[in-house]
């Protein structure tokens, strides 16, 4: 039997290709994932319409970030292959076919299916050829007092250079000719400082039965009602041709940290570099003539292979707007956020007191975030308090969290804050909180050379008798009282004196100089969170080959480091039960016979971005839970200041488990099991079965 196991894992390579799949198609499958909510009846209709928008802003970034940096790697030769063997030009030609299905599918559903049933529900995206004479003069007049004096026509010729075309700016390329019968290009950005849906004035109709007056909306396309009126932006000219067309340039940062002097100021020329960047991707309609593209290819630069052609309006990410109509009945039904019994205070109330207490745990959005801003805004006002330290990813703007903060340094609190400032797209937001900040006499600090801070962790110092005590939230989630109402995410209140003195050694390390390897309960990245994960997968693998029941259950965004995947093989090999909730990239192979036939991997996509990363280990019985801000991918676990900590009370840890986790297994509406090959299947309530949509689930838990 020995010689038959030695013979099987010698046959057995787990570096080959054929057990990874591609980092790049994963993501795209999940975008994939978020148009079948959009094509989803159960689904409020304008919630459908959101996920529409959610498709174009996710290709949008992907092609931004991902696709840039692939051609950057054809560019430079790069030779080195990912986990699955596909090289930069293999995988940029696959994206290309998927994405221009994608594309098409969404274009189609928009257009045949969305369209006719927002019209339906009284919501009418007409196009600038169906208004009728009423509309179309309340069109112009607005064209004339709002739209016409934004615009500026730019030329194209021996005396003006080709225009620079702005990331993801809509804009329309016009072919003009003038009275000696000269053709002229010239471009008009579509103002971006305007709804792309222009609103025409609503009407009402007829009285329901209950009473109310149904109203109906109705829109035109922004662009639709310039390019009608183009001509008033070149009088004597007579206009051959006028057509939309949409830019996504690289926006990757690489920021030259070692030879920065002030990382502040670098972030903020880089963000102004990125609307410069090389063109990756142009959008234009089948009717552009070929005069036409080929200008634009030739002065944009762009690899043909980066033209797509297709019908129907450009840049879905603008759809996310309809959402704010008053059509409640066409939304996800709101709920009020739960507050746990022992977090509501009278006028003699104390967050400190709950804290000490027991450790406290809330779920987002089920649970409300105000614990989380009274936490800081208490520990400002408190005469006890004698500092507060917290690390800022996304904070978004008008952020309580900064609020609070700035009152701490106004009553004379020592308050450190380390503010990410590479935190992607979010970059700009952050740099005008951090001068914030530091004018209001904060300690401000911009992380490690090198590494990106991702960790969500506030420490508060209090006085209490002779000593001090510390206090703790840490979290799954950022420090954004917005995104908690729509991100799914896990924080802990405590004050274990092990992980107080750890956040004391990490914010020691992050805003000074600290050698510390050794952390007493957390997992910190990059020090010593590899080595603590594989060690607890190790001992479920050892506990398994002992005659026990090895059991792990990881709840992650994405599963996408090598190492990391490879030890799970070797676990599923060993007989150890694996379930894995990845909500986006998965380049592990479940089912695989002889390497992850013991691995399940389900993705959830619902109202809530599933947004939270549980690590749970059977440990033959006395079971173990981490939470935090790590997904296993090398960034997170090699680039980053990642967190990791332990849920150490046994109520907490059979909550979490009975409560949570038990339930995303029962998940039979929104829940999708992957195959081998990478695609997806959506779960079925079976005969019999009552159908469960986990988030509708904990919504209704909380009543």
């Amino acid at each position: 039997m020995a010689e038959k196991e030695t013979a099987l894992e010698m046959a057995i390579d787990l570096d080959s290709p054929k057990y990874f799949i591609n980092r790049e198609l994963s993501a795209l499958a999940f975008i994939h994932r978020i148009l079948e909510e959009a094509m989803d009846e159960t689904n409020p209709l304008l919630e459908r319409v959101k996920f529409l928008g959610f498709v174009g802003s996710n290709l949008d970034e992907f092609y931004m970030v991902r696709v840039a940096g692939l051609k950057k790697q054809v560019d430079a030769g790069v030779v080195d292959l990912p986990p699955d063997g596909l090289s930069p030009a293999e995988q940029l030609a696959e994206i290309r076919k998927i994405t221009g299905n994608l594309m098409t599918e969404a274009a189609l559903y928009f257009t045949k299916t969305l369209m006719p049933a927002l019209k339906e529900a009284g919501i009418h995206l007409l196009d600038y050829q169906e208004l009728n004479k009423h509309q179309r003069e309340s069109v112009e007049a607005y064209y004339k007092d709002v739209i016409f004096p934004v615009l500026t026509p730019l030329a194209f010729d021996p005396g003006h250079p080709f225009p620079h075309i702005s990331n993801l700016s809509l804009n329309l390329a016009v072919l003009i000719k003038d009275k000696k019968g000269i053709e002229h290009f010239g471009r008009v950005k579509v103002p971006n400082t305007l709804p792309r849906l222009v609103p025409i004035k609503r009407s009402s109709g007829s009285v329901r039965k209950d009473g109310t007056v149904p109203y109906y909306h109705y829109f035109v396309w922004l662009e639709q009602v310039i390019s009608a009126n183009i001509a008033s932006l070149f009088p004597g000219m007579e206009v051959i041709e006028s057509h939309p067309f949409r830019v996504i340039r690289d926006a990757d940062m690489v920021i030259q940290e070692l030879e920065a002097a002030d990382l502040l100021e670098t972030m903020e020329q880089t963000v102004r570099q990125r609307r410069f960047g090389s063109v990756v991707m142009i959008s234009i309609n089948e009717s552009m003539s070929a005069h036409v593209r080929d200008i634009l290819v030739e002065n944009l630069e762009v690899d043909r292979n980066g033209v797509y052609t297709f019908e129907g309006p450009m840049g879905y990410s603008d759809l996310m707007g309809l959402h704010s109509i008053d059509r409640y009945d066409l939304k996800d039904q709101p709920f009020k956020p739960y507050t746990p019994r022992e977090l509501r205070f009278d006028d003699d109330g104390n967050i400190f007191n709950a804290i000490r207490e027991r450790d406290i745990l809330l779920h987002h959005p089920y649970d409300s975030f105000v614990p989380v801003i009274q936490f800081l805004k208490t520990a400002a006002t408190d005469p006890d308090v004698l500092a507060i330290k917290i690390t800022l990813y996304r904070v978004g703007s008008k952020p309580p969290a900064v609020d609070a903060l700035l009152e701490a340094a106004e009553n004379g609190k020592q308050v450190a804050v380390l503010v990410e400032l590479k935190a992607r797209f979010d970059e700009e937001s952050n740099i005008g909180w951090a001068r914030t900040l530091e004018k209001e006499g904060v300690h401000v600090v911009y992380g490690l050379l090198g590494l990106k801070t991702h960790s969500k962790i506030a420490l508060v110092i209090r006085k209490e008798g002779a000593g001090i005590r510390r206090y703790l939230h840490m979290a799954t989630g950022n420090y954004n009282a917005i995104t908690a109402q729509v991100y799914e995410d896990i924080g802990m209140f405590t004050c274990d004196e092990d992980m107080g003195a750890d956040a004391t050694d990490l914010f020691n390390y992050l805003t000074g100089y600290s050698s510390r390897k050794e952390y007493r309960k957390l997992l910190v990245a990059p020090i010593n969170l590899r080595g603590g994960i594989e060690s607890l997968i190790k001992r479920e693998i050892d506990i398994q080959n002992s005659g026990g029941q090895g059991h792990l259950i990881f709840k992650v965004n994405s599963m996408v480091d090598r190492r990391m995947i490879q030890l799970l093989y070797q676990a599923s090999r060993a007989g150890v039960k694996i379930d894995l909730f990845v909500r986006g990239i998965c380049c592990l192979r479940p089912g695989v016979p002889d390497v992850s036939e013991n691995i399940q991997v389900t993705s959830i996509v619902g109202r809530f971005l599933e947004h939270s990363r549980i690590y749970y280990f059977h440990n033959g019985g006395k079971e173990e839970i981490y939470l935090g801000s790590a997904d296993l991918m090398p960034r997170n676990i090699d680039r980053r200041v990642e967190v990791l900590f332990p849920v150490q009370d046994e109520h907490m840890i059979r909550h979490i488990y009975d409560n949570i986790l038990t339930y995303y297994f029962r998940d039979n509406l929104k829940a999708r099991k992957m195959l081998s090959d990478g695609s997806f299947v959506r779960e079925k309530p079976q005969d019999g079965d009552e159908g469960l949509n986990i988030q509708n689930w904990f919504i209704s838990t909380r009543r």
